[in-house]
């Protein structure tokens, strides 16, 4: 059995962060993986950002329920599902995630909470586990699947380097050049060629 794991922001719906550094005008909540590897600095980054212009879950909640999947992202996950047993393994958040996943036609996911206090303020995080993607990764092999895995950023390196066969998609140019063991593709018609390319059986486009 094959089992497909994916990113999400980046990958299959826009970047959240992004997103909201824009409605806001915030430039320093443009921050992602794909610039900060390491995920607590980004993260502390963030909180220590909402914390300072007095924005709460809500305030990101709202601008979420305005996002769309990206282009061909819903179609890709569909033929995915047809195929492939698929989980997405995201550094976002359930908090987050609801509207967007909802479009998606809701495929599993595993990603981390977030702490709020009272009046709805994001005090904290709470990961899953310690580099979950390639811990989820070494879970299903562990279960005897064969796992094909697809992301953008620095955070899914370890993912794609612990799978049977990892691709980059969307990923900027300097995480492409250093890590040149993966196939690097942009559109979600090589991202297919890809899965079909490291599966096991002769599956149709």
């Amino acid at each position: 059995m094959e089992i497909a794991c994916l990113d999400l922001e980046g990958v299959l719906v826009p970047e959240i962060w992004i997103a909201f550094a824009e409605k806001t005008g915030i430039e320093a909540l443009k921050a992602t993986t794909r610039d900060i590897p390491d995920y607590d600095v980004l993260m502390q980054q963030r909180l220590r950002i909402l914390d300072e212009h007095d924005l709460k879950l809500a305030d990101i909640q709202a601008v979420i329920a305005t996002l769309q999947p990206l282009e061909g992202a819903v179609e890709f996950i569909d033929w995915l599902r047809a195929r492939f047993q698929v989980v997405i393994l995201s550094d976002t958040f359930y908090e987050f995630s609801q509207p967007l996943m909802r479009q998606l036609g809701f495929p599993a996911l595993l990603c981390h909470r977030l702490v709020t206090d009272e009046t709805g303020r994001v005090v904290n995080y709470q990961l899953r586990q310690k580099d979950p993607k390639r811990q989820s990764v070494l879970a299903f092999k562990s279960l005897y699947y064969r796992v094909i895995a697809a992301g953008d950023s620095y955070n899914d390196t370890s993912m794609l380097g612990e799978a049977d066969a990892g691709i980059l998609f969307h990923a900027p140019d300097k995480v492409i050049r250093e890590f040149p063991q993966f196939p690097a593709v942009q559109s979600f018609a090589e991202l297919k060629a890809e899965f079909l390319k490291a599966s096991n059986r002769t599956l149709s486009l």
